[in-house]
């Protein structure tokens, strides 16, 4: 399941274990086809916490962070930023990404 959380819980819900929070818009034709493939690898990980926060409402976590193009994926171990994905990204390869953070 991907949970959405916005600007007032971010931080709070990212800071434990590996998260992978995706930033997207309703109106992004790539973020259409990553939300599928984050929904699925969410079904297929269990050693993973997979967000959403759309960058229209939470305008202040997407600039805090730097984000000036969607989607982008940020994954966070332990509260910390350890990678940041730009574009659309195919199930393997992401899978293999979240491999490196994950025991």
């Amino acid at each position: 399941m991907v949970d959405a959380i916005n600007d007032q819980n971010f931080d709070e819900e990212t800071k434990n274990g590996v998260a992978l929070v995706d930033f997207w818009a309703t109106w992004c034709g790539p973020c259409k086809m990553q939300s599928p493939v984050i929904e699925q690898l969410s079904e297929e990980r269990q050693d993973v916490n997979f967000y959403k926060m759309d960058v229209d409402q939470n305008q202040d976590t997407a600039k805090n962070l730097g984000i000036m193009a969607i989607p982008t994926l940020i994954i966070k171990k332990d509260g910390n930023i350890v990678d940041r994905i730009t574009g659309y990204t195919p199930k393997e390869k992401l899978d293999d990404i979240l491999d490196q953070y994950t025991d």
